[in-house]
């Protein structure tokens, strides 16, 4: 039969002080379970939330995208009926020169159809990327601001010798938008929001 040992024997083992010299480590925890970070007296960190010029810029993206869209659908059914009539008048003339002319035109406004679809498509993609995208978004809407922004000069010079007020205004939108992504893209909040850790 065993006796506890008598805290009050002087030839007795000491009672072991438990770690001495070692910091104390919790128990490893059972596999399948979830470990606990240690607290160290802060919350538990909040994911971070889209700066609000970024969003401004991926709102801005969508609605472009929106506009981009209705302007192919546009010019697919315009170049569509500029074909039929064309063709209507090749039955009825046989080799006409304005014949020829309608179906460059119609072929012109066709590709102007597919190149907004396109456009529309970048678009519509960067603004669901910027959710979860890199550096690569960041830089592909940098390059798709800054053609946006020739665009608008090539339009804000067409109006400026055309004198056309819808072009003036076109032009200053377009310039507008461009600058917004850009800019939104090179400051510190959207350089931060593209190069965060993702987990």
């Amino acid at each position: 039969m065993s006796y506890p040992p008598d805290p009050n024997n002087p030839y007795g083992q000491p009672p072991a002080a438990p770690g001495y010299g070692y910091p104390q480590q919790a128990p490893p925890a059972a596999y399948g379970y979830p470990q606990q970070a240690p607290a160290y007296g802060y919350a538990p960190a909040m994911p971070p939330s889209m700066p609000g010029l970024v969003t401004t810029a991926r709102v801005l993206l969508f609605v472009v995208g929106g506009v981009q869209t209705l302007g192919a659908i546009i010019y697919m059914i315009i170049g569509a009926a500029a074909k039929d009539v064309t063709n209507a008048g090749r039955a009825a003339t046989h080799d006409n020169p304005i014949t020829a002319l309608g179906d460059a035109a119609a072929g012109i406004l066709i590709v102007i159809a597919v190149l907004l679809g396109l456009f529309a498509a970048l678009s519509i993609t960067l603004g669901a990327k910027f959710g979860k995208g890199g550096n690569a978004v960041r830089v592909t809407t940098i390059v798709y601001g800054s053609l946006g922004g020739l665009v608008g000069l090539l339009i804000l010079l067409g109006a400026i010798s055309g004198g056309t007020a819808v072009g003036l205004v076109m032009a200053l939108f377009w310039l507008a938008i461009s600058i917004i992504w850009i800019t939104a893209m090179c400051v510190q909040d959207g350089v931060n929001w593209f190069n965060r850790p993702r987990y």
